[in-house]
């Protein structure tokens, strides 16, 4: 097997440690043994997710972690030096709860231009769900119109990703749609760097060599539609739209509980 092909084959989905089979999502508490840097005098006792099991080209199986209480945990979840770190599976006690199933990973992205009037819609969205209390492993990131970004954040492992976006569709403004999105492979050949089409970042992820994962948009129809090139702006959302953020909210929230039961991620 060559260096490149070692470096592809895929870690085994759990690993053993005293009797309990961790997977990701597992709870663990740190041991470092050798103590010989910073690092392990700091996270010994620490409380930790497991965030991948991984296998090096001798075989050694590692496992990955975010520490529970490191206040730039997300960006260990983003795969981020500094907040994700690498033990031996000897390294690590399980805890209590660590035989339980691992929490699906969801994506809830809001998208949109907030100068645009009703365009803004995903991104308020978003800022409300950021605030309130969600499900295990749900992640909630503002995107606005950085479609490069969210087409590189749906290749991070996630199990499901939910788009936040206006989406016009000829109905009464305030309409509320559940749709999910099929890829289209050609779309993503014409992919702009700043804009952002579901479909088109769908097509993106496919054409960087990802899966996209399974996913979702919850939409609503804009009463206002603008471009970049009119000469004045709206940083508002028109009524219907602004009224109907507590019904998407709870869409949203329904949605997520149907792909957080078990069985709900196909």
């Amino acid at each position: 097997m060559s260096y490149w092909e070692e470096l592809e084959r895929p870690a085994p989905d759990s690993v053993a440690v005293d009797g309990v089979e961790l997977r990701r999502g597992a709870r663990v508490r740190l041991r470092p043994r050798s103590r010989g840097d910073l690092f392990d005098v700091v996270l010994d006792g620490k409380a930790a997710i497991v965030d991948a099991l991984e296998e090096d080209t001798d075989g050694n199986v590692l496992v990955a972690v975010t520490v529970e209480d490191d206040p730039g945990r997300d960006l260990g979840e983003r795969r981020q030096p500094g907040h994700r770190f690498f033990f031996a599976p000897e390294e690590v006690e399980p805890l209590a709860d660590s035989a339980g199933p691992a929490a699906a990973r969801i994506l809830v992205a809001g998208v949109g231009n907030v100068f645009l009037g009703d365009d803004g819609f995903g991104v308020a969205l978003a800022d409300r769900l950021a605030r309130a209390a969600l499900p295990a492993g749900v992640e909630v990131v503002d995107f606005g119109i950085r479609g490069m970004d969210l087409a590189y954040a749906m290749q991070d492992g996630y199990d499901a990703v939910v788009l936040l976006d206006a989406t016009p569709r000829g109905e009464a403004p305030g309409t509320l749609y559940v749709i999910e999105a099929q890829v289209d492979d050609e779309a993503g050949l014409e992919f702009e760097a700043h804009g952002l089409d579901p479909a088109k970042v769908l097509g993106l992820v496919r054409a960087l060599g990802g899966r996209p994962p399974r996913t979702f948009v919850l939409g609503c129809e804009p009463r206002t539609r603008m471009n970049v090139d009119d000469e004045e702006l709206v940083a508002d959302l028109s009524d219907p739209v602004r009224l109907a953020l507590p019904e998407a909210e709870r869409l949203v929230r329904s949605l997520l509980a149907d792909l957080t039961t078990e069985g709900g991620i196909p």
